[in-house]
């Protein structure tokens, strides 16, 4: 199956609203006979017979949906040469992600280049049929382009996550194989920046060679985290309890792999995130509602922990960059903010129970320390703020008082959200990947 080489991204037409919209709120009635326009929260009240959802365009900065044919479990932004904190319009990223198709032979490792994003406008007022002509050339400008090199993967890929290690661009890479793979992006990397290199990728559409491969595990799994600190090292985590950290040897070709495992957890691994402090300390979490920190100058076991984090299996876990702060979610619906300062005593410094459904993902954002995105099985992308106090929140839109004032936003429309990572050079922009396919918005809130 060989990939094209250009797609068109369309913006999304599914119906959905946003809390903290600019809207009126009701000042502004509509015309008699017609029903006045009003938030919806989900989980809150379902809709009536008749009711319609209805995208609130002024509610987001920018706003594109796209498909990869089989859907993405898992997905990581791949750093660009193009700078940080661009904001300019525009926009371009690079995306790296792993199928999960419905038979093993049909699966994908890709990669995403998406470029000519352009902000959401609001709509134009009626012009003259001359104006009218200049929009669409216009509009045909505008439209965003997607190139995409896919390498073929047998096995559906449970997780990935990239990195730089000198000159090149390394996906780590779970699948239902049992493995932890290694992949080297340049030919990818190639195809999507050229057109020539492209034609020549898709006329040797082979299986996808790994630089390096462990089968130590001997279960599949899905929890695994590359080093902020030391270029290259790598800790993976499987479905049977066991965590193994991995070292690069010199060259970077091949990893070193101690074949004891942190062994602490009970059940199953679901994640894992390195200090972006400490160079040898990271933190799991584990179907069996614990929440660990560990040190690999100590194994096997861990040095903290919280034995009953949850009610129930953790699924995902996040390291502030810049604040002693670990962000945990799980079947319990429930996201969970621990201190590492007094982690010892097992108690969150702040919960919040918005999503009605298992979290799926949780990040917090690179450049702003109390800013943090969840999605849930409940379809909804949510954004948060802890910097927000009650006296802070202003004035409430009617019907939503009861929701937490931390809360900026619901984002909603697609089914099935798998994972959310932020755009860590790009201020604000979320990439959200579900059934459904991708989503790239940025809204009012961040």
């Amino acid at each position: 199956m060989s990939a094209p080489e250009e797609r068109t991204l369309a913006e999304e037409e599914e119906a959905m609203d946003a809390v903290g919209s600019d809207e009126d709120g009701g000042e502004d009635m509509e015309e008699e006979g017609e029903a006045q326009r009003k938030v919806y929260v989900p989980g809150m009240e379902p809709l009536q017979p008749g009711e319609e959802l209805e995208m609130d365009r002024s509610a987001y900065r920018m706003y594109h949906e796209c498909q990869t044919g089989a859907p993405c479990l898992s997905f990581d932004v791949l750093p660009d040469s193009d700078g940080s904190g661009r904001e300019r319009f525009p926009l371009s990223m690079l995306l790296c992600a792993g199928t999960q198709a419905d038979t093993a032979l049909k699966n994908r490792l890709l990669v995403m280049r998406m470029h000519n994003l352009h902000g959401t406008e609001k709509d134009k007022e009626e012009s003259s049929d001359e104006e009218s002509d200049e929009d669409e050339e216009e509009d045909e400008d505008k439209k965003p382009q997607m190139e995409l090199a896919m390498t073929p993967h047998y096995g559906g890929i449970n997780r990935v996550r990239v990195t730089r290690l000198g000159e090149r661009s390394l996906a780590a890479v779970w699948s239902e194989k049992g493995q932890v793979e290694i992949f080297d992006l340049r030919p990818q990397l190639e195809a999507v920046h050229s057109s020539a290199a492209m034609a020549a990728f898709v006329s040797e559409q082979k299986e996808a060679s790994p630089l390096f491969s462990f089968s130590g595990h001997m279960a599949e799994g899905f929890a695994i985290d590359w080093s902020p600190k030391v270029p290259g090292r790598l800790v993976s985590g499987d479905c049977k309890k066991n965590i193994h950290v991995w070292e690069p040897r010199e060259g970077g070709t091949s990893w070193q792999i101690d074949q004891r495992p942190f062994s602490s957890h009970s059940q199953s691994v679901e994640d894992l995130q390195w200090s972006p402090t400490e160079a040898t300390v990271f933190a799991s979490c584990s179907v069996d509602r614990s929440i660990r920190i560990w040190d690999i100058r100590a194994p096997p076991n861990s040095m903290l922990s919280a034995d009953e984090a949850h009610s129930s299996d953790i699924n995902v876990i996040s390291w502030n960059r810049t604040e002693p702060f670990l962000l945990s979610g799980g079947d319990d619906g429930i996201l969970k903010v621990w201190d590492l300062r007094q982690f010892k005593s097992g108690r969150p410094v702040a919960n919040f129970k918005q999503h009605s459904a298992p979290i799926t993902s949780v990040e917090w954002n690179p450049v702003d320390s109390s800013v943090f995105a969840a999605s849930g099985a409940d379809d909804v992308v949510s954004q948060w703020d802890l910097s927000v106090e009650s006296c802070d929140a202003g004035a409430r839109v009617e019907g939503v008082k009861d929701l937490p004032p931390q809360l900026l936003f619901l984002h909603q429309g697609q089914s099935e959200i798998k994972e959310v990572h932020w755009h860590p050079q790009i201020p604000g922009v979320l990439v959200s990947t579900a059934l459904s396919g991708f989503n790239v918005f940025r809204t009012i809130s961040v």
